[in-house]
């Protein structure tokens, strides 16, 4: 009896292990669609730029000490070699949607880009090429609590830009991760200001807060978010069982409810009818009659009339309504 009730508990801690795995694996899948710190549609034509000018500069040098030497000596070679180095740290070239950082003697001088562009060898240099097309960064918040104490995790993406090359270089070591741990954050706030419920009826109004939080916290660093999407939100599913219970005994109370309205109303148009057939006995006589003649449309058959229902058909009645 001991070795099955062993075996059962060793089932059920590998299957809640396999379940926590596939959580953290869903929950790290959008992680995956993060743009790359360091994305270039051709990083090699920087390189074959580089090189192009390299053998440029080396080749005009060669051919101009010839034309004036009528030779090719130690001296020329030296000097091609010298002005091709120099020329490979002046000239530069930037992609369309990169914005170049350069610093002059370690202070900020200027922008430069997108397109060729020169600095000063050994004065000037590059300090950051800023990527100024729309980012994508996907976060999640595992295991926040909210604002009631459940547990839930939460997947989020936010698409943002930089707006300010120079603040995006200056004001914060790295942008990129500042930006991602700075969402993430922000997501944790969000949900731990928010109750379970409200968390899953108002995602739109959970993204416009995500969004002006990180906004806030991102802009002075020459970076806007354009907005923010809550992806997905997971709750545990002992917790989903008790959601659903709660939501069918909810349902099952207003039903009650509605029905004991309806009841009273129907109580109190029976009160008011029973007054006025009281109070006269021709109105009285006159539905029973109607609730004869439905019945008989109803059915379509042969009804046999009780004599109470028959007193409702005397020549009195009938002069009555008749003359009415």
């Amino acid at each position: 009896m001991s070795e099955k009730t062993e075996k059962k508990r060793k089932a059920k801690e590998e299957n809640q292990t396999g379940a926590r795995r596939v959580e953290n694996k869903e929950s790290a899948r959008i992680e995956t669609y993060n743009s790359p710190k360091t994305k270039h549609t051709n990083e090699n034509a920087r390189i074959v730029f580089s090189g192009l000018i390299f053998v440029l500069f080396f080749a005009a040098v060669i051919v101009a000490g010839y034309l004036v030497q009528n030779t090719v000596d130690i001296w020329v070679l030296s000097a091609a070699l010298l002005i091709a180095v120099l020329m490979l740290f002046t000239i530069h070239i930037a992609s369309q949607w990169e914005k170049v950082v350069i610093l002059r003697f370690g202070k900020f001088n200027r922008t430069a880009g997108p397109g060729l562009f020169v600095t000063i060898p050994f004065i000037e240099h590059i300090a950051l090429r800023a990527d100024q097309r729309v980012q994508l960064t996907g976060f999640g918040a595992e295991e926040t609590l909210t604002s009631d104490l459940v547990p839930v995790n939460v997947d989020a993406a936010i698409f943002w830009v930089v707006w300010d090359a120079e603040k995006a270089c200056i004001e914060v070591e790295d942008y990129y991760d500042s930006v991602t741990l700075a969402s993430q954050t922000a997501l944790r706030d969000a949900i731990g200001r928010k109750s379970i419920a409200d968390l899953v009826m108002q995602r739109v109004q959970l993204d416009k807060e995500l969004r002006d939080a990180v906004e806030e916290k991102v802009n002075p660093w020459g970076i806007s978010v354009l907005y923010a999407e809550i992806r997905d939100i997971v709750i545990p599913k002992d917790l989903q069982k008790d959601m659903a219970k709660e939501a069918k005994a909810e349902r099952e109370k207003d039903a009650r409810i509605i029905l004991a309205e309806v009841e009273s109303d129907i109580a109190s148009m029976l009160v008011e009818a029973s007054k006025i057939y009281r109070e006269d006995e021709l109105a009285y006589k006159l539905r029973s009659m109607h609730l004869l003649s439905e019945g008989v449309k109803e059915s379509q058959g042969t009804i046999v009339i009780p004599s109470a229902y028959a007193e409702g058909f005397n020549d009195e009645v009938v002069r009555a309504v008749k003359g009415s």
